[in-house]
């Protein structure tokens, strides 16, 4: 969700991340945890005397993550991650650097070796390369309530009527270009594909602070893409298009509802695992859900949901003027000796952002209560971000609240997330997975919005 982050705020290792005897360049590793495999690049600049690095994390699509704080002496390998509550240490002997990993009180074996850099580009096999079938123009619109400028592309077939359908493409959490890139993954460039062949126009932009569009603020919370994705359909009225729907996933599915009841000129939604339950519910779902893929026991997965829950119910009830000192407090009286200075400061430094904040007190229903257009909501059943039959299960019970006559939920077997074929649907799949979107997923969506126009 914007995606797609996996919040872990208790004993998850993820938040929810040379040559001969010299230590700069890129070095790679991998970390065993329960079974999984996660690996890790480090990148080691010198200036001076003085080292920085940065970190990349290849499975979970993060690149260049700075580190605080980076030394190397006497062969010894030292660096420091404050927000990830992460540290190293190792010692570099015969081109290799052998040491342990620490992230939130445990400890694991990691061993760096050289990064020769020659790793094979991943299979995308459904990436649509040009010459495209059908036209594009890239557009550049202002957003009047926040003046930021929006970027992105129109796919649609040649000589297109524009009362047809055309659907404004919504990405997920965290910042993503117009094709909602991930793990190399671009699925709204294949949904684009998909539904220009089909008949169908779409556009899709990038967020705020990527590609073309302009940068956004640390005040910018999920109401003020809100106000992004409505302008996309204000720019689509005034070129003369009538027949615009939205197609949000994950968290751009909860923030589809918000613009259709802004907005008249919506015709339509499509929502990809789109929350449905109150948000803070969501999470402690998608915590447990991701506790067992990585085959925490189940007293471990108990006392990381009580404690999850107890810190989400502070921050949601939160309306004091000092949150981070009084989160501090709490999480000193109530967590004493459950938690080190580490682990307070990385959930401090996850959960003060207006964004989250605003994430966290949300609930769907207050929206989708009010939507009486044709809703079209899916969801794979490998899903455990967003778990399918409860959010499911939740949008059709808003929807039915507003007398909406004309909705349909339908889960999707073994499609996780992002809608791939998988096998568990854990979130080291969704790298190691070639497919970018199941055709089973575009063909449902295709043909409901063509049935749709019948």
């Amino acid at each position: 969700m914007k995606t797609k982050t996996v919040f872990v705020l208790a004993a998850l290792l993820f938040f929810s991340f040379l040559q001969a005897q010299t230590i700069e360049g890129s070095w790679k590793g991998e970390l065993e945890f329960q079974g999984m495999k996660l690996p890790l690049i480090l990148n080691i600049k010198k200036n001076g005397s003085l080292y920085s690095s940065t970190m990349d994390s290849p499975k979970q699509g993060a690149k260049d993550i700075p580190v605080d704080k980076t030394d190397f002496v006497n062969n010894e390998l030292s660096f420091e991650q404050k927000m990830l509550g992460a540290n190293y240490k190792g010692k570099l002997a015969n081109g290799k650097i052998e040491g342990t990993f620490s992230q939130n009180g445990m400890q694991l074996p990691l061993t760096f070796t050289p990064n020769t850099g020659n790793r094979s580009a991943l299979n995308r096999p459904q990436t649509p390369k040009p010459p495209f079938a059908y036209y594009t123009e890239d557009v550049t619109f202002q957003n009047p309530a926040d003046k930021n400028t929006l970027a992105g592309t129109i796919a649609q077939p040649e000589n297109f009527d524009k009362n047809r359908p055309i659907l404004v493409l919504i990405t997920g959490s965290g910042i993503q270009n117009r094709d909602e890139e991930l793990f190399e993954h671009k699925p709204f460039a294949v949904i684009a594909d998909n539904f220009a062949k089909k008949g169908i126009a779409t556009l899709r932009i990038d967020d705020r602070g990527t590609g073309g569009s302009s940068k956004g603020t640390a005040n910018d919370t999920s109401y003020n893409f809100a106000t992004d994705i409505n302008t996309a359909v204000e720019y689509l009225v005034s070129k003369g298009y009538k027949n615009i729907g939205l197609l949000g996933h994950s968290e751009g599915g909860m923030i589809a509802p918000v613009v259709a009841t802004m907005n008249k000129n919506v015709k339509f939604l499509v929502l990809m695992a789109a929350p449905g339950t109150p948000i803070d519910q969501l999470l402690i779902q998608q915590n447990e859900r991701a506790a067992k893929l990585m085959g925490q026991s189940d007293d471990q997965i108990s006392q990381s949901k009580k404690a999850n829950s107890e810190i989400y119910r502070f921050i949601k009830n939160y309306s004091g003027n000092d949150y981070e000192k009084d989160l501090q407090q709490f999480l000193t009286k109530n967590f004493a000796g459950q938690m080190n200075e580490t682990a307070v400061q990385n959930i401090q430094q996850q959960t003060s952002g207006a964004w989250f904040r605003y994430f966290i007190k949300f609930n769907p229903d207050l929206y989708l209560s009010k939507v009486k257009i044709p809703v079209l909501a899916l969801n794979g059943s490998l899903d455990f971000q967003v778990p399918s039959k409860e959010n499911l299960q939740a949008i059709s019970q808003s929807l039915k609240k507003a007398g909406n006559p004309d909705f349909k939920t339908q889960e999707l077997s073994g499609l996780n997330h992002l809608f791939q074929e998988a096998k568990t649907g854990a979130f080291t799949e969704y790298a190691e997975i070639e497919q970018t979107i199941s055709p089973v997923a575009l063909d449902n969506i295709s043909g409901w919005i063509l049935e749709m126009q019948k």
